[in-house]
């Protein structure tokens, strides 16, 4: 195999490589503006060429491969006897027909690399992991696995370097770090739904967007054609993610939050819920409240419907339109598909009159026909908006008594209940209301269903919005990623099999990641003293980290002790995260901005953030500085949940600043 002058060699000649078959998408996009096709061709094509120029493009810095793997001579090793492979984030060849120069990490063969060990090979004799300084490489090490004498662990210096580095910036892709266990859920098949219940760094997120990349890999026209669909949390954590997938090379995957995906620009939320009034309307029995409203404006029809027509008068007698009513109601999924039918039959029924007398029924008599019968439809399957539906409901104290019966008490009706009626143009609409917006327009009519979705932090998840989850993959699959132990939302999930059901995938498989290769396990054990208070039934975690460092400190002037341990974080490397309780955050900001520290939103680039403990979730930061637990927990119904994610988010060195005293799982920890 090559020495370290000669990986350096072959590294430049991939990068020249890369920047060939860059210039080759871009001069392709400018000749494919001007070839000869049809209108739709012309036009597929030219979005071909330049989202592969795009991908191309954003690969252009970095290192080239990140490992290695050589094939023995041996049965095992099948076709790949005596070939060497270079792994990279992409595929890079320097001439067609040429064995590539580096195989995509995403490719069949690249699995060998990720789970072969000495008691399982997979015909491998040797791994590589290369170091890197930026662009430079710096050295390799190599695993003997064919020789048990030499076989090096799964966890040698360069991949434990790799884990461990600073994390300034937003997240990194994983693909030199993944490990067995998680790169079986990566290359898990399409049509499986899964669920990871992943412990504080044990990757669950990153094994998602693995997941994403690696299907649109193996499924690209399926999924491009569906899509995929990652929500997360917050905006925070979108744009911590933001980066993983370009790397990767996927541009067109589409990433938003729940609220965004159900609010749209349509009825943006501008009013907040009492806590009371929210979890009624997270409550699934809400969905039923809303079936029932909708129905409720049917009525029996109460005559024939007469259709004149020049010298002829068309009639469908009322026990059949009572007929064609009541079978729609029973056979249409939806309550306009239903509408739809009702109308479709009845002018059917003319068509056989007019035909019978010898009519000519040409399209322009089929669209008369359907207004003149539109009076007597709408008078027993009125056209309806969602809107509207909600509106009334909530504004009418009758109505939402008559739909709710006995599914909701007296108190929680008064709770969603407006205290003045509203129509739908002047409604305030909460993000409790958006879900409930979903939920009827879903009754009305079906909406798109994408090829897979990945939910991120899914245990904080109501069971309305996995209902509109679940309408979105209902013909494709799922991912859901979360820890039971971080569920902070009042309606957050205890157990998983419940969860799923609601996200419409019972039957998904349920695995849980417990190792930890992001948090230190210093930082990790003092988490774990909350774990017996969260109130849910999952594992730990644990890390396989010795690194790192905690410190917890008492100070009667939280503000200046923040200040001086950032000015002593800012001394080593990485990022800064500052988390406190959301009132707390603009004062401790000042006192930073007045000591000439320059900080940042939670979702802005830079390396001192200041975080409310509200979007820390999902986050990570070097050195984090958490400010007066004890205010944490009180802050919120499941404030010592808030606390355990809070705790979490330092990947190398844990600072905790506290007046009052700390909660009784953590006392004596004190420096």
């Amino acid at each position: 195999m090559r020495g370290l002058d000669e990986e350096r060699k072959y590294a430049e000649r991939c990068r020249v490589a890369l920047q060939a078959m860059i210039a080759g998408a871009r001069e392709n996009v400018v000749v494919g503006q001007v070839t000869w096709g049809d209108r739709y061709t012309a036009e597929r094509l030219g979005y071909y060429l330049k989202s592969l120029a795009r991908e191309l493009g954003d690969e252009g810095a970095g290192p080239p491969f990140f490992g290695l793997i050589g094939y023995g001579t041996d049965e095992s090793a099948g076709e790949h006897r005596h070939q060497t492979y270079y792994l990279g984030r992409r595929h890079i060849s320097d001439a067609i027909g040429r064995p590539p120069l580096v195989i995509d990490w995403r490719a069949p063969v690249s699995t060998s690399f990720y789970r072969a060990s000495p008691a399982n090979r997979f015909g491998v004799s040797t791994r590589r992991r290369f170091g890197w300084s930026e662009d430079t490489l710096t050295g390799y090490e190599d695993e003997h696995l064919d020789q048990a004498d030499l076989a090096g662990t799964a966890l040698g210096g360069i991949l434990r370097a790799e884990i461990e580095r600073p994390r300034t910036g937003p997240m990194r892709d994983i693909v030199a770090t993944i490990q067995p266990e998680q790169d079986v859920l990566v290359r898990a098949e399409l049509a499986e739904s899964l669920c990871v219940q992943g412990a504080p760094g044990t990757g669950k997120t990153a094994v998602g967007l693995h997941r994403a990349a690696y299907l649109l890999y193996v499924h690209r026209a399926r999924l491009q054609r569906n899509g995929v669909l990652v929500l997360g949390p917050n905006r925070a954590f979108l744009h911590y993610i933001s980066a993983v997938l370009p790397t990767l090379g996927e541009v067109d995957v589409e990433q938003t939050t729940i609220e965004e995906l159900l609010t749209g620009k349509q009825h943006p939320v501008r009013a907040t819920d009492e806590l009371a009034a929210a979890r009624v309307k997270q409550d699934p029995r809400m969905a039923e409240v809303l079936r029932a409203a909708l129905y409720h404006r049917l009525r029996p029809p109460a005559e024939a419907v007469v259709v004149p027509d020049s010298s002829y008068r068309w009639r469908v007698n009322q026990p059949e339109f009572e007929q064609l009513v009541d079978d729609a109601r029973q056979e249409a999924a939806t309550y306009n598909l239903g509408r739809d039918r009702v109308i479709s039959r009845l002018v059917a029924v003319l068509q056989r009159q007019a035909e019978a007398r010898g009519q000519n029924c040409n399209g322009s008599w089929l669209r008369k026909m359907n207004r003149a019968v539109m009076p007597a439809v709408d008078a027993v399957w009125p056209a309806v908006r969602a809107e509207d539906l909600l509106a009334d409901l909530l504004s009418d104290h009758a109505m939402l008594a008559a739909a709710a019966g006995d599914l909701l008490s007296g108190e929680e009706q008064a709770a969603i209940a407006w205290k003045r009626p509203r129509k739908a143009k002047s409604a305030q609409w909460t993000a409790a209301d958006a879900v409930l917006l979903d939920e009827a327009r879903a009754l009305l009519e079906r909406g798109p269903s994408y090829g897979h979705v990945i939910i991120d932090e899914a245990q904080d998840l109501s069971p309305m919005q996995c209902r509109a989850i679940a309408r979105r993959s209902e013909h494709g699959s799922i991912t859901v990623l979360g820890d039971l132990a971080q569920g902070t939302t009042p309606w957050a999930a205890r157990d998983w099999p419940q969860q799923l059901t609601h996200l419409g995938k019972p039957d998904s498989t349920v695995i849980a990641l417990t190792t930890g290769y992001r948090v230190p396990a210093v930082v990790v054990e003092f988490a774990n003293r909350l774990f017996e208070g969260l109130g849910v039934d999952v594992p730990p975690a644990r890390s396989f980290r010795a690194d790192g460092r905690l410190t917890v400190q008492h100070s009667d002037n939280l503000t200046t002790a923040c200040t001086d341990a950032v000015r002593a974080a800012l001394k080593e490397d990485g990022s800064i995260g500052v988390i406190a309780t959301d009132d707390a955050i603009d004062q401790l900001r000042d006192a930073l901005r007045l000591d000439g520290i320059d900080t940042i939103e939670a979702e802005g680039d830079g390396r001192v953030a200041v975080v409310p403990a509200s979007l820390a979730k999902g986050l990570e930061y070097d050195h984090v500085i958490v400010i007066e637990p004890a205010a944490i927990i009180d802050a919120e119904p499941r404030g010592l949940n808030r606390l355990y994610v809070v705790l979490t988010r330092a990947v190398s060195r844990l600072d905790v600043l506290h007046s009052r005293p700390l909660p009784p799982q953590l006392r004596g920890s004190e420096a």
